[in-house]
C-alpha cells in the first residue's frame, strides 16, 4: 500500500516538471519573437495620421433687422448708477434669434460719437458707445453707418464713430471714413464657408447736413457714378454683392418711385442683396431680375411711440453658391418684433411669436397686416 502512495507522488511530480518546462519553453519562445519583432518595428516608419480638411460649404445663414434709434428715453432707461449704460437686457427676448449665423446685419442710426460731445437725440443724434457694444455682443457684424444723422455731430462725431468700430475685430462697417483714403481701403473683399463678398452703404437722405467740401468721405451719399465705380472695383473678385440703402420716405410702407429706380440700378449693377432702411416701418419684399431687395425692415429699437414705429422685422435667409458661381436664396423668412415700454422705461423688443394682448393689445390683427405689407407685391418671405 506504502509503495503504491509512493508512486502516485512521483507520478505527480513528474507532470508537474513537464509542464513547468512546457511553460518555460512556450515563455521562452514568446520573448525571442517579441524582440524580433520590436526590433523589426523599429525600423519601420511611423504611422502617419492625416486629417481631411472639410469642404467649404458653399452656404451662407444671414440675419438682418432695420433700424438702431437711440432716443434719449431708450438711453435713460439703460443708464446705471456708474454713469455706464448697459442695453442687453433690452435684447433678451431676441438674442437668440439673431446669435449664430454668419453674417448679421443692422443699421447703426443714430451716430456713436462717444460722450464727450455729449449724449443727445433728436433731432441731432449722438448715441453712447455701449448700444453698440449691446449689439455687437448681439452677434452683428455688419453695420451700416450711412444715413441721415451721420452728420448730426459734424466731423468729430463721424471720427469718433469711425475710431470706435475701427476697435470691434470682426466687424465690417461702411459708409463713413476718415479720409478718401480709408474709405478706400474699407473696400473689402471678405470670405465665409467658400462665399467671397464686399459690403456697401449709400444715403439718399442726410437732413440738410453735408459733409465740408472736399470731405465728402465722412458720409456715403448715393449716386449711381459713385456706386458703380465701387462695385465695378469688387465685382469679377466676389461671388456675393450686399448693399444698406438709407433712402425713400419716412413712415410709409411702401416704397417710393426712388427706392424703385435705385433698387434697379444697383441691380444692373450686378448687387445681389439690397437692404433698405429709414423708413421706420415695414416695406415689402420684392426680387429684380435675381436681386432680392428688402425695402425697409422697421425700426429695431426706438422710442417712436405708434404701432407701425414700434414693429420692425428680423428677417432671413440662405445664400448659397452654386456650382456655376451664381447666387441662390432660400429660406427667406421673418419675425416680426415689436418693441415694448411703458411711458418712458422698461424698454424691451419682443418677437411677436411672445407678444399677448397684455403688451399689446389686438397684437394678432397687427400680425396679419404687417405679414400683409411684406408679402404686398410676391409672396417671397415666410412671417413667422
Amino acid at each position: 500500500m506504502k509503495k503504491k502512495r509512493k508512486l502516485k507522488k512521483w507520478v505527480k511530480i513528474l507532470l508537474i516538471l513537464i509542464l513547468l518546462s512546457v511553460f518555460i519553453i512556450v515563455l521562452t519562445s514568446y520573448i525571442k519573437d517579441y524582440r524580433k519583432n520590436s526590433k523589426d518595428n523599429s525600423k519601420k516608419k511611423p504611422v502617419v495620421t492625416t486629417t481631411t480638411k472639410k469642404p467649404d460649404s458653399n452656404e451662407l445663414s444671414v440675419v438682418m433687422v432695420g433700424d438702431c434709434l437711440i432716443h434719449r428715453f431708450v438711453y435713460t432707461d439703460a443708464l446705471n448708477s456708474d454713469g455706464t449704460y448697459s442695453f442687453d437686457k433690452m435684447f433678451t427676448e431676441v438674442k437668440d434669434l439673431i446669435q449664430g449665423h454668419d453674417l448679421a446685419f443692422y443699421n447703426q442710426e443714430s451716430i456713436i460719437g462717444g460722450k464727450e460731445l455729449g449724449l443727445s437725440a433728436y433731432p441731432r443724434f449722438n448715441s453712447p458707445e455701449e448700444i453698440g457694444d449691446a449689439m455687437i455682443n448681439l452677434g452683428f457684424n455688419l453695420v451700416s453707418l450711412a444715413n441721415n444723422h451721420t452728420m448730426d455731430k459734424g466731423e468729430k462725431g463721424v471720427i469718433n464713430s469711425v475710431n470706435y468700430w475701427k476697435t470691434k475685430p470682426g466687424v465690417y462697417y461702411t459708409g463713413q471714413a476718415l479720409s478718401f483714403e480709408d474709405r478706400e481701403s474699407n473696400i473689402k473683399i471678405l470670405e465665409k464657408n467658400g462665399i467671397k463678398y464686399a459690403f456697401f452703404a449709400y444715403t439718399t437722405v442726410t437732413n440738410g447736413l453735408l459733409p465740408p467740401s472736399g470731405k465728402e468721405y465722412l458720409t456715403n451719399i448715393y449716386s449711381k457714378e459713385k456706386a458703380k465705380e465701387d462695385i465695378e472695383k469688387v465685382k469679377d473678385k466676389v461671388d456675393l454683392i450686399i448693399v444698406s440703402m438709407h433712402w425713400g420716405e419716412e413712415y410709409t410702407t411702401y416704397p417710393s418711385s426712388n427706392q424703385k429706380q435705385v433698387a434697379k440700378e444697383l441691380s444692373d449693377m450686378g448687387v445681389n442683396l439690397i437692404i433698405g432702411n429709414h423708413a421706420h416701418s415695414l416695406q415689402p419684399v420684392e426680387k429684380i431680375n435675381d436681386t432680392l431687395v428688402f425695402y425697409a425692415l422697421g425700426n429695431f429699437i426706438s422710442a417712436q411711440d405708434t404701432v407701425d414705429k414700434q414693429t420692425g422685422a428680423i428677417a432671413y435667409l440662405n445664400i448659397k453658391k452654386t456650382k456655376d458661381g451664381s447666387i441662390e436664396f432660400s429660406d427667406v423668412k421673418a419675425d416680426l418684433i415689436y418693441t415694448y415700454f411703458k411711458g418712458s422705461r422698461n424698454f424691451k423688443v419682443y418677437p411677436y411669436t411672445k407678444l399677448n394682448n397684455g403688451i399689446l393689445n389686438n397684437y394678432e390683427t397687427y400680425y396679419n397686416k404687417y405679414k400683409s405689407v411684406l408679402n404686398r407685391y410676391e409672396n417671397i418671405i415666410e412671417v413667422k
